[in-house]
């Protein structure tokens, strides 16, 4: 569109424009912000490092007296406010899906995201002194989250913390499944996105055979989602398939893996979504994953 000049009420319309622009810039902007949602601090004395987590409270928290279950999610800066969206759409006001405390995993204050996320959500240390950031800090993380974050939850929140449920994707799942397979019983469901069981030589297939060495039995139940497209079809020129890593394949061996164990408390699952690839499945597999752990009885 031109801009035309005339007059208006004998005032140039050039002038008019500018004294509207003058006025929007004056106006005072306020960022966006999403009801009924919570952002705390928490200094970890186990990582030296501050974190900060996003809450979400449900509609009926503050008008009853109840306890709700938590879905923990990693990634929050971008899994947080998307779950939040899912959730209020689809559970049509607690008809379809039973209400939760929302709790997003940030990453740490001052960190570059990718390098947090590196960190923290990594089972084992492959920078071989090359002088990469480090990886491999899933340990102290998982510890932090279990000595720290919970009990922050447990004191500030009406939360059930006999109900805790795990949501990660990628790195995210990576993280899931060293809790899985260090202290199962932390969460009492898991739904993981496309875990990266590529990761260093596959090193959670050997951590799995560790586990089942020394445990009869691993009491959790276990949601494992992964897009169509996360394989590898070399004579396929579709460049939504994955080019090196057949996801889909790792964790269809995994499943079997663990089904093989028959451990008796142990309920695991998979599935595979048609049509999407690393970078779109999660919203499709956390809808999933929400009437999965969540469904209105």
């Amino acid at each position: 569109m031109q801009l035309k000049l005339g007059r208006f009420f004998g005032i140039p319309m050039i002038a008019l424009a500018l004294a509207c622009v003058t006025a929007q810039a004056a106006t005072p902007m306020h960022p966006y912000e999403l009801e009924g949602t919570e952002v705390q601090s928490i200094p970890s004395k186990i990582l030296h490092r501050d974190y900060e987590i996003f809450v979400s409270l449900p509609a009926s928290y503050a008008t009853s007296t109840k306890r709700y279950p938590v879905l923990f999610i990693t990634d929050a800066n971008y899994a947080f406010p998307l779950i939040r969206s899912i959730n209020r759409r689809v559970s049509d006001n607690g008809k379809k899906l039973e209400e939760f405390i929302l709790v997003g995993l940030s990453y740490a204050k001052g960190d570059d995201p990718v390098h947090s996320r590196n960190r923290d959500y990594t089972p084992t240390d492959t920078t071989n002194n090359s002088g990469e950031r480090p990886t491999g800090q899933a340990e102290p993380y998982r510890q932090f989250i279990e000595k720290e974050v919970f009990p922050f939850v447990a004191a500030n929140y009406r939360a059930d913390m006999s109900r805790k449920i795990f949501s990660g994707h990628s790195y995210g799942s990576l993280l899931g499944l060293h809790m899985l397979l260090t202290e199962p019983q932390m969460f009492n469901q898991y739904i993981l996105g496309s875990p990266s069981l590529w990761y260093d030589k596959r090193v959670m297939f050997d951590m799995e055979r560790s586990y089942a060495a020394s445990h009869k039995d691993m009491p959790a139940q276990v949601f494992m989602l992964i897009g169509s497209f996360e394989t590898v079809k070399s004579k396929d020129r579709n460049p939504r398939y994955n080019k090196e890593n057949d996801m889909v394949k790792d964790m269809r061996d995994f499943e079997a893996r663990l089904k093989s164990r028959r451990y008796p408390n142990l309920s695991v699952r998979s599935e595979v979504i048609q049509d999407e690839d690393h970078l779109t499945v999660f919203p499709a597999l956390i809808t999933r994953g929400l009437f999965w752990s969540f469904a209105s009885k």
